[in-house]
């Protein structure tokens, strides 16, 4: 498969690196930007037009799921393969609900990843394992169907506070009005049952929308 152009976003420079690395090793594969963060992955994706997305499922800022719900608004059609180090039939779920055309394990092997790109931009799907076959108890996802469903702004803003940005901090990141944010940060909390900053941040490490 030749002329291939690849987005990777994580947040660890040394795992973009080992990406590159092996994606950049296969004739005509390209890795034509490298993101961070999930807010960066979408800027960068809407400036360059990768034909792949590759997204880390958990990254400051925004994390790769959200990523990819804004990404498949902004570039339909464009694949997504979601990075996680969990084998989690939830996340799996979680994955297809935002968009993405699969998930693949960071254990994986290099094969087991050129494979999944292959089949994605070919037009098919790809999980490391199918929905179903992992471990029963393993972690939960963000925003599982029983917890309950937060807008996509709203999720975006419960990760900003969760990581300890100030209402006025969130408002200037997205460029939006102070008295909006707060309002959402008090609908979010209406909505979850939550009723201090410190049980919103266990909630997000909970659901994985930040690592702890």
């Amino acid at each position: 498969m030749s002329n291939l152009r690849i987005l990777i976003a994580d947040d660890h420079a040394l795992v973009r690196q080992g990406l590159r690395s092996v994606l950049e090793a296969q004739p005509g594969w390209s890795v034509c930007g490298e993101a961070q963060d999930g807010r960066e992955a979408v800027k960068l994706g809407l400036k360059l037009r990768p034909d792949i997305f590759l997204l880390d499922v958990t990254m400051p800022e925004l994390n790769g799921l959200d990523a990819a719900r804004q990404i498949c608004r902004s570039l339909p059609g464009t694949p997504i393969l979601i990075l996680t180090m969990h084998d989690s039939d939830e996340l799996c779920a979680e994955a297809v609900q935002a968009g993405a055309s699969g998930c693949v394990l960071k254990s994986d092997s290099p094969r087991q990843l050129v494979g999944a790109i292959e089949a994605v931009a070919a037009g098919g799907k790809y999980f490391t394992r199918p929905p179903g076959s992992a471990t029963p108890g393993g972690p939960r996802s963000a925003g599982s169907n029983a917890q309950p469903r937060l807008s996509a702004r709203e999720r975006e803003i419960l990760q900003l506070l969760a990581e300890g940005h100030t209402s006025k901090e969130i408002a200037a990141r997205l460029g939006i009005a102070f008295k909006t944010v707060d309002a959402h940060r008090t609908n979010i909390m209406r909505r979850l049952n939550i009723h201090a900053l410190a049980e919103l941040v266990r909630y997000a490490v909970r659901e994985r929308i930040i690592q702890a």
